[in-house]
C-alpha cells in the first residue's frame, strides 16, 4: 500500500476513531483499528508524549509497547533533526490538518538501536475529550530507496555502455570501411587493366570479389544505421505524417521510375514523431514494397491512415498507417522473424539486400513506443500496419510542440 492509500484509508476511519476515543480512549474496538493498519502508528498529544503504538511501530523501532509509552515523538526522530522537530509538531497542532510530514524532502526515523532508515509519514489530528493528537502513519521506504538506488545505477550504466557502443559503431564503421573501399578500387582497377589477361574464370572471381565488397559496404552502413536509432536525443514533434511519406518518396523516385509503380498516399494523420526516423521508417517499408515485386507486374503500392487506433500497451489513442502492395508476399508464418536482424525469406540471388531494412523499422517503431505488424498471401502482396501515439507520454510534461 503506497503512501496516498494510506492517508484515503486513515481519512476513512478518522469520524470512527474520534467516536470511539470520545468514549473511551482504551476500549477494544480503538485498538483494533489502529493494531490491524498495515503500517506503523504512534499516536502522540500536543507535547509529543507516545499514548499509543501498534505491533508494526514496535518491530519498525524496535520498541516493547511499554518502552514506546515512555517516550516522546522526537525519540523517533534522527539526532541531528531533534532540536527542530518540536517547532514542527508546534506548528501542525496549530493548524491541525491531515497532510504528508516534510513534503518534498527526504525524511529518516531512529529505531531504539540508534540506526536510521527511510520513511514516509501522513500526519492526521485526532480530536478526543478536547484534546488534539496527531495520528503518524509511518512506511519504511528502505527497500524502495535501495530499489531507487538500483535503478540509478543500472541507468547510468546503460548511458555508458550505450555511449561506449555508439563510440565503437562509429570508429569500426570507419575502420571495416576504408580496408573495403581498397578492395573495391583495386579490384575494378585490375578488372580495366586485366581485360582479356586474366581469361574468363578470373574475370568472374574479381566480379565476385567487388560484388563482395559492395555487399558488406551496404552491410557496414545498415548496421550503423540500426545502431544509431534512438541513440540521439530525442527531436519529437506534431506534424503531417505526410510530410515524411513525401520525403521517402522523393528518395526512392530513381526506383519507382525503374520500376513503372503507382503509389496513392491518402490523407494521412498528424501525431507527434521524430522526423528524420518516421521518414526512414516509410522510405525503408516503401522501398521493400519496390524491391519484393512479381515479374513483370509493375507495383501498385496504397499508403494509408487514420485516427484512433487502440494502443493496448500504453492504453493510449494512436494513428495507424497501412502500406499495401500487389509484391511476392510471404508466408505470415514469419511475419514476426522478417523484423529480426539478417532475417531473409528469399535468397540474396533473387532480391539483394542485408535483411537489416525491416529490423530497423521495428527499432524506430519501438523507440516510438508504437507497434507494427505485417500480414500477408504469398503470391498476392502484404500489408505493413505501423501504430504510433499521437502523443509521445514522455514529452506531455514538456513542451506541446517539441521535446
Amino acid at each position: 500500500m503506497d503512501l496516498e492509500e494510506e492517508v484515503d484509508y486513515l481519512r476513512n476511519r478518522v469520524s470512527e476513531l474520534e467516536a470511539l476515543l470520545s468514549r473511551q480512549a482504551g476500549d477494544d474496538p480503538f485498538r483494533r483499528v489502529v493494531e490491524s493498519a498495515p503500517y506503523g502508528m504512534v499516536v502522540s498529544d500536543a507535547q509529543g508524549r507516545i499514548v499509543m503504538v501498534n505491533p508494526q511501530a514496535e518491530a519498525m523501532f524496535g520498541y516493547s509497547a511499554e518502552s514506546f509509552l515512555e517516550r516522546h515523538i522526537e525519540d523517533l526522530v534522527p539526532p541531528q533533526f531533534r532540536g527542530g522537530h518540536a517547532a514542527k509538531r508546534e506548528g501542525f497542532h496549530g493548524s491541525p490538518t491531515p497532510r504528508s510530514m516534510g513534503e518534498g524532502r527526504d525524511l529518516y526515523a531512529c529505531r531504539s538501536d540508534g540506526s536510521e532508515f527511510p520513511v514516509e509519514i501522513a500526519l492526521t489530528p485526532l480530536v478526543c475529550s478536547g484534546e488534539t493528537l496527531t495520528l503518524s502513519a509511518i512506511v519504511d521506504i528502505t527497500r524502495r530507496k535501495r530499489d531507487e538506488e538500483d535503478l540509478r545505477r543500472y541507468a547510468s550504466r546503460l548511458e555508458r555502455i550505450n555511449t561506449e557502443l555508439e563510440s565503437f559503431a562509429s570508429i569500426a564503421s570507419h575502420d571495416l570501411q576504408e580496408p573495403l573501399r581498397k578492395i573495391r578500387m583495386m579490384g575494378e582497377r585490375l578488372a580495366g587493366i586485366s581485360k582479356g589477361q586474366l581469361g574468363e574464370q578470373g574475370m568472374d572471381y574479381l566480379a565476385r570479389m567487388i560484388r563482395a565488397g559492395d555487399n558488406m559496404h551496404r552491410l557496414i552502413r545498415d548496421l550503423l544505421a540500426f545502431s544509431k536509432v534512438g541513440a540521439g536525443p530525442d527531436r519529437f514533434r506534431i506534424l503531417s505524417l505526410e510530410r515524411p511519406v513525401r520525403d521517402a518518396l522523393s528518395a526512392l523516385d530513381l526506383l519507382i521510375e525503374e520500376t513503372g509503380a503507382e503509389i496513392l498516399v491518402g490523407e494521412l494523420p498528424e501525431a507527434e514523431v521524430d522526423e528524420a526516423l518516421v521518414r526512414q521508417l516509410f522510405q525503408n517499408l516503401i522501398g521493400n514494397a519496390l524491391k519484393f515485386r512479381r515479374e513483370g507486374v509493375a507495383p501498385f503500392i496504397r499508403v494509408e491512415g487514420e485516427s484512433g487506433a487502440p494502443l493496448m500497451e500504453t492504453g493510449q489513442t494512436g494513428v495507424m498507417i497501412e502500406i499495401r502492395d500487389n509484391g511476392i508476399g510471404f508466408d505470415e508464418q514469419f511475419h514476426d522473424r522478417i523484423f529480426q536482424v539478417f532475417q531473409r525469406l528469399h535468397s540474396r540471388a533473387d532480391f539483394e539486400g542485408t535483411g537489416i531494412g525491416l529490423a530497423i523499422c521495428k527499432k524506430i517503431v519501438d523507440h516510438h513506443e508504437g507497434r507494427i505488424h505485417a500480414r500477408s498471401i504469398p503470391g498476392e502482396g502484404a500489408t505493413f500496419t505501423v501504430i504510433l501515439p499521437f502523443r509521445q507520454r514522455a514529452a506531455e510534461e514538456d513542451n506541446p510542440n517539441t521535446r
